[in-house]
């Protein structure tokens, strides 16, 4: 079965929740996460949860810990703390649940990224992979960035993900 066979059969509305990562950002100023979820929506997908963390490992542990359980949950996609400072450790905690990586997915972002901000991307550690069946994406905070993997990358195919992920 090829490619566009595979796509075919991927479920069209995924459920996902969504957390932003960041120790300035709140509900009023995050046009990051309002993208993400607006975009879902306006897609035929539906979300589950949104929540804004402070940059603490522990923090974004156990709320991935708690997705990870969520019966009916099939996306998990993060915003921010995917940078090289030192308050940035959302890559370090996530890594180690992941069963499975999805390294194009990062690989085909620094691409997109490259096009916009030239060498800059070479500081994105954006991810993707899979845990306990669930799809796991994480995006750079910038609004640029999340558009950029959202309409480039995530939503042409986050159902064939799911699919890939639950087989």
């Amino acid at each position: 079965m090829g490619y566009q066979e595979h796509k075919h059969l991927s479920p069209e509305s995924i459920s996902c929740s969504v957390i932003i990562i960041s120790d300035s950002r709140t509900e009023e100023n995050d046009e990051s996460g309002k993208f993400i979820i607006q975009a879902l929506k306006e897609n035929g997908h539906r979300v589950m949860s949104y929540c804004i963390l402070k940059n603490d490992a522990d923090s974004i542990y156990q709320t991935l810990d708690e997705f990870l359980y969520e019966k009916y949950l099939q996306v998990i996609i993060t915003s921010g703390g995917t940078g090289v400072s030192q308050r940035d450790v959302t890559i370090e905690t996530v890594l180690p649940a992941l069963d499975k990586r999805m390294d194009g997915f990062g690989e085909l972002f620094r691409s997109f990224s490259y096009r916009e901000i030239k060498t800059g991307s070479i500081m994105s550690r954006a991810i993707a992979g899979v845990s306990q069946g669930k799809v796991i994406i994480c995006l750079p905070g910038s609004l640029g960035a999340v558009k950029l993997a959202m309409q480039d990358i995530i939503l042409p195919e986050i159902g064939h993900m799911v699919r890939e992920a639950t087989r």
